[in-house]
Formats: C-alpha cells, structure tokens, sequence
C-alpha cells in the first residue's frame, strides 16, 4: 500500500499540524496491512532549511515541481492530504485516486480558514456557507488587502467542491465537522504519546501559590488578552499566582505592553518558543494550563497532550476545543473574562481540584487519544477505501 502525504507546512516549521502529520506518517511507516507493507512518501511545499529529512522513517520530498507532483500522485495507491490543498486535490480528481482530505482548519467553509470574522473579532456565524459573501469579502480584505482577499473568497469555491468530491473527508472532532458539513465523513481524534504524569506540587506547597500557564501561538484569537484581563482581576481580589506564557507570535510585543499596563510584571513570566525537554522544565510546576481561545479550535492538541500528562486544563467552552475536554476540565463562556476568573478562583480556592480532575482528563486521553488509535483509525480508513476501490473496478 503506496500512502502519499500531502501538507503544505512542514518541519523544521513547528506547529500542532506539522506534529500531527509526522506522528501519522512515523506510525503508518513499515506497517503490514495483511500481506502488504506501508510505504509512505511525504510531499512538502517547504525547504528542508538545513533539516535532515533522513532522520525520519519515511521519504519527504520538498517543493517538487508540476511535472513531479503529478508522478508522485499517480505511483500512489492513496493519497492523504492535510487540509484541503488545492493542486494535490485537483489531480488526484483527475487521476481517480481516491483522496482523503483531513480537515486540521475550516478551509473548505471558511475563505480564511478560521471560521473568524476579523472586523469585529468574534466567531463568524458561517458567511461563506450561508452565501454572505460580501461579508468574507469585508473579513479577508481587513487582514490581507482587498486583492488578496477577493482571491481567497474565490478560491473557496473550488476547495469545497473538490472536497465534496474526496473518497473520503475526516474530522478531528464533531464540533469541527458540523461546521465544514461535507459528505463522506469520518471523525478520527488526534493520538498523542503516552506520557506519565509530571505535575509536581512541591512548587505550589513552598511557595503558597498556584502557577497557570498557556501554550500556544500569541495571535489575537487565542484570548490571550482576556487571559491578562483574568489575572488583573486575581491580582485586585488579592489573590496569589502566577502566569507563564509559553510560546510566541505576532502578538507578543503587544501582550507585553499589557502587562506593564496592568502592573503585572511580577506575576507574568514570558518564556518564548520553548519545546522538548525546555517545555517539559517550564511546565514542571505548572498547576493548570489555560487556553482562552476566541475562536472556533477544532480540536486543541496543545490541550490534549496535557490532558494525558494529567494536568488540569481550563478552555474556553468553543468548537472542537469544547468536546475535547468534555467533562474533565473546567470550562468558561468563550470571551467572558470573569468566568474565566472564577475557574481560576476555584483552582485556588481548591487545590485538589488540580490532581482529581487531571486524573480524569488522563483517563479520558488514555480512552480517546492514544496516538495508536490515531494510526489504526486511519489504517482502517485506508483499507476500506482501497477494498471498496477495488470491488468498484
């Protein structure tokens, strides 16, 4: 079985897509489906900059042109596509290759792929579906210019027609596939790794406080500026705590001017980029990590992988983000900084809360998000797909 991957961004670029495809391509790589071994390409319109591509258990080929593309799609038995991409999809329509569209984003309903009206920066109520094209028009030109946007409503078109015309569209929540509404549907969840617990409360007893943190992209979206709102508010009510924000972003200059605006210097720590064994040392004494998100999240991997290590998360009751968590966290009105402030409060308030409810969130990651059950999940897609190709023909 020739499984060909498609992502347009790929390492040394990191995000939560790029690490969802390599932990699929690694699994399915050498795997015997019957009598037949995986053989698994990946294809990337992104420079290897210096990375090493023979580290991975799979072949990467970068940037290849029209000619090569369309060779390497038609040697494959199936081809398996992160996100709706355009080119790989046409030609596998052509080619009759049966397609797999995995849906990481709302590409296929949404002109910017967020399902996020930037004019008034709240969730968009579906535009582009309900035929309010003049209102996508309006949200991608106030972010990229009206050139650029008036391409990215007309490109829409032809990306959910395409994936209309897929073998197969999967899901990474049900939230998210309600939104996008297209046929042939099949919701797998994101697998993470196993991974032990490692909340440590030494940190919290010696000290008196707890310590939230956020992980993540700093990007206006992600809520980050309600998550210093909720922290303004435990420092008037005189509580004790402290705030890591890891990662980085467009927004950084701007949340860091915030925080000297709301005199919390002594409570916010930034971290920047941090990843491996450095995330792994800034998380050690974290009690709880908060993801205030004012968009729709299809499915939050950064929230699913501390669910497993057994870490209470606090999010934002939104999209995929919402059906993740489910019960085992405490979860607050999208954009409702003082119910945000509550969950905080109850955390302080209840120390106990952390271990019990991290517990259940490992339980239900050890239940739902297993990275094995991720790849088997797709092998059997595979196999259903190219079996029923086979019956067809």
């Amino acid at each position: 079985m020739r499984i060909l991957i498609y992502t347009s961004e790929f390492w040394p670029v990191i995000g939560g897509v790029q690490s969802v495809v390599v932990a699929l391509a690694r699994g399915l790589a050498g795997r015997s489906v019957g009598r037949d071994n995986i053989e698994v390409t990946l294809v990337t319109k992104r420079a290897a900059d210096g990375f090493d591509d023979r580290t991975l258990p799979f072949r990467v080929v970068r940037r290849p042109g029209l000619t090569e593309l369309v060779r390497l799609l038609r040697g494959a038995d199936l081809i398996h596509l992160a996100g709706p991409c355009l080119l790989p999809m046409l030609f596998g329509w052509l080619l009759h290759k049966p397609v797999v569209v995995e849906h990481h984003g709302f590409q296929a309903a949404c002109p910017n792929g967020l399902l996020f009206y930037w004019p008034t920066q709240t969730v968009c109520p579906s535009h582009f579906m309900e035929r309010r094209y003049q209102e996508c028009l309006r949200c991608t030109a106030a972010t990229s210019g009206w050139v650029k946007g008036l391409s990215m409503v007309l490109l829409t078109f032809p990306r959910r027609w395409l994936s209309r015309h897929a073998a197969a569209n999967v899901g990474v929540s049900h939230r998210m596939f309600k939104r996008i509404a297209l046929p042939k549907g099949k919701i797998i969840y994101h697998g993470v790794s196993d991974m032990s617990a490692t909340l440590q409360f030494d940190a919290w007893r010696q000290s008196g406080e707890p310590c939230f943190a956020y992980v993540g992209r700093f990007v206006a979206e992600k809520g980050l500026a309600l998550l210093l709102e909720a922290a303004k508010l435990l420092k008037v009510r005189g509580r004790q705590f402290r705030l890591k924000l890891i990662g980085d972003g467009p927004a950084r200059a701007g949340l860091q001017e915030m925080v000297e605006a709301l005199s919390l210097r002594d409570q916010v720590i930034f971290t920047g980029y941090l990843c491996g064994k450095a995330l792994d040392e800034a998380l050690w004494d974290v009690a709880v990590v908060v993801m205030p998100t004012l968009m729709e999240e299809t499915a939050g991997l950064a929230v699913i992988e501390q669910m497993m290590s057994g870490r209470l998360v606090v999010v934002s009751d939104i999209g995929g983000l919402g059906e993740v968590v489910d019960g085992v966290g405490l979860k607050f009105a999208t954009g409702d900084v003082e119910g945000l402030t509550a969950c905080l409060e109850r955390v302080i308030e209840s120390p106990a809360l952390v271990f019990e409810m991290g517990q259940r969130a490992r339980s239900r990651s050890l239940e739902f998000f297993r990275q094995e059950r991720m790849i088997d999940d797709h092998v059997t897609l595979y196999r259903n797909l190219l079996s029923n190709r086979g019956r067809s023909c």
